[in-house]
């Protein structure tokens, strides 16, 4: 999957409107025009279509993090300068404040079986022996299972 594609189905699943993305943008520390997400939001084929670049989409998720959980005290998080699928479902765990039951309901609702101990490895650190790559069905699954949740009209 690529950035532009997740920001689409995230927009999507959530209903965000520009107003709101420009102010989940803000929430990262960036400031970004209308303009700029509609050109993220076109399809590759579309002319004006532009590369979300992997620090802009962790400075959206850092955002959508903000916006659901609260600010917490101290320094504001740094982006990532490399995003992978692993820290993307991370970070869409923690803002969606999901237990591994959560997610695993999820995706469930998307017709994909997954143990807790795949689930698991998913989350630990990349040095760990038990951990495993996030692959892009697994993403793509999970969101396509969120928009099942939390727009139910697919």
């Amino acid at each position: 999957m690529n950035n532009n594609d997740i920001l689409r189905r995230l927009r999507y699943t959530f209903d965000f409107n520009d107003t709101k993305m420009i102010a989940l943008f803000a929430l990262g520390d960036k400031e970004v025009t209308r303009a700029e997400i509609s050109n993220w939001l076109k399809r590759e084929d579309d002319p004006e279509f532009q590369e979300l670049y992997d620090r802009e989409l962790a400075v959206f998720l850092n955002g959508f993090i903000i916006d659901k959980r609260g600010k917490k005290d101290g320094p504001a998080p740094v982006p990532e300068k490399s995003l992978n699928n692993n820290t993307i479902f991370r970070k869409l765990k923690i803002a969606l404040n999901l237990q591994d039951d959560g997610i695993l309901e999820i995706l469930a609702l998307a017709d994909m079986s997954f143990s807790k101990h795949e689930l698991s490895a998913l989350f630990r650190n990349p040095g760990q022996s038990q951990y495993r790559p996030c692959k892009d069905q697994v993403l793509r699954n999970f969101i396509h299972g969120l928009q099942l949740k939390y727009r139910g009209d697919l």
